[in-house]
């Protein structure tokens, strides 16, 4: 098969990583991809987000399957496009990725549907939304409502940092068209988990469970950023929590696009947080989570590449997913400055020391290559990636591999996984 993965993250790093081992894969494409993709595919200087021309692409290579890895091309509807053009991709239509795209709808959609979720309020003008913040007296969290690269939801402990995320949003515009609207709702209180699972429309296959650490400071201090690590699985997520997710929002949401006429396929992913009250939506990503996809990865044992081709054949029920017994943990090493400016073109050393470890791989995110060397070219430069017989002991292995690399600037939040740990 020839396949073209389209993306340049620490998500479509591991992807390749995983897709280049099956025998299944005859030729592998990136675009754009990064020095680190580099490694198990041929790079194409296509911007991911350009969907005219990774359509193009795709359909004068006579791409077997096109996979798509982050949300805007999905959004943009590249799957439209390839799927027009009589050839497969994996990753939900435009119409469907509307769930992660669009938080105003997916928040419509749970409330006809009676999937568990805050109360919330939505609102397309900054004075209705500031004289609504301004009658309320609890904590809020306040959404951009369209994409805004993970960066668009603020968690507020009072009503005056709910004016300012308000004000952020809608009239210093931080977010761009995303903050069109806002949408304010109740702050949820306890541990959160991300449950993804792949869904052909008819079977939903749930994955291993993993934790995203957004915040950028230790403790969950401080601005979001796009997540600074994850392990997986998380020991939060028993098989009765997973179960009541299923039926609570991965079938129900699945049936609703159904019944609307939107065939699901692709990756259904879930953010929930574990309230006293039950397991309640926090968001929909239609895509692998970027840092989830690192750990939950590492540990699958089975082929991605025919996992991807099931679900965008109609198969998914014929698959069985095997998965490495050991947790892992994925610790992201950023820009300094970074979820703010950040500067770019820092020379980064000791990838190489840092995989010689044992089962640690290090995903390159934000990087490029730059007179023969790897330098840093984004916030979030690295996904460094570790196995072990617990997760304390790939937490371990993680941090071991992270003081090995260095680049000017670089940073990382120490306390990954801690959370599983205590």
């Amino acid at each position: 098969m020839k396949v073209l993965l389209v993306g340049s993250g620490g998500r479509e790093h591991a992807m390749a990583w995983r897709i280049a081992a099956s025998p299944l894969c005859d030729r592998l494409f990136a675009a754009p991809g990064n020095p680190g993709v580099a490694q198990h595919a041929e790079c194409v200087d296509i911007d991911a987000e350009d969907v005219d021309a990774v359509a193009k692409f795709a359909i004068s290579n006579r791409i077997d399957l096109t996979v798509v890895g982050p949300e805007d091309p999905l959004a943009g509807g590249l799957v439209d496009r390839i799927e027009a053009a009589g050839l497969k991709a994996f990753g939900p239509v435009a119409a469907a990725a509307r769930l992660e795209g669009d938080k105003a709808f997916a928040k419509h959609l749970m409330r006809q549907h009676a999937i568990p979720t805050a109360e919330a309020r939505i609102f397309d003008d900054f004075e209705t939304a500031t004289e609504y913040v301004l009658t309320r007296t609890e904590p809020l969290v306040v959404k951009a409502a369209g994409l805004a690269k993970g960066k668009g939801a603020y968690v507020c402990n009072d009503p005056e940092q709910a004016l300012d995320a308000v004000r952020e949003i809608m009239k210093d515009r931080v977010h761009g068209a995303a903050g069109d609207q806002v949408v304010i709702e109740q702050r949820l209180s306890g541990p959160e988990v991300s449950v993804l699972a792949f869904t052909d429309g008819r079977t939903i296959y749930m994955m291993e469970s993993a934790q995203d650490h957004k915040a950028v400071g230790e403790g969950d201090t401080g601005p979001n950023t796009g997540g600074m690590g994850a392990y997986c699985p998380a020991p939060v997520a028993t098989d009765k929590v997973l179960g009541q997710v299923e039926r609570e929002v991965l079938v129900p949401v699945v049936d609703a696009m159904r019944r609307a006429g939107v065939t699901y396929k692709g990756i259904l992913y879930a953010g929930m947080m574990l309230t006293p009250g039950g397991p309640r939506v926090l968001e929909f990503n239609c895509r692998f989570g970027d840092p989830e996809a690192q750990p939950i990865l590492m540990r699958l044992k089975s082929d991605l590449l025919a996992t991807l081709l099931a679900v965008a054949n109609n198969r998914l029920d014929e698959v069985t997913l095997e998965w490495d017994p050991r947790p892992a943990v994925c610790v992201v090493m950023a820009s300094g400055g970074y979820p703010g400016k950040y500067a770019k073109g820092k020379p980064i050393a000791g990838i190489e020391a840092a995989e010689s470890e044992p089962d640690v791989k290090v995903f390159q995110a934000g990087t490029k290559r730059a007179g023969g060397q790897v330098v840093s070219s984004g916030g979030r430069v690295l996904g460094v990636t570790a196995l072990g017989k617990t997760i304390r002991d790939a937490q371990k292995q993680a941090y071991a591999a992270v003081d090995k690399i260095h680049f000017e600037g670089g940073f990382c939040r120490r306390d990954i996984a801690a959370k599983a740990i205590k």
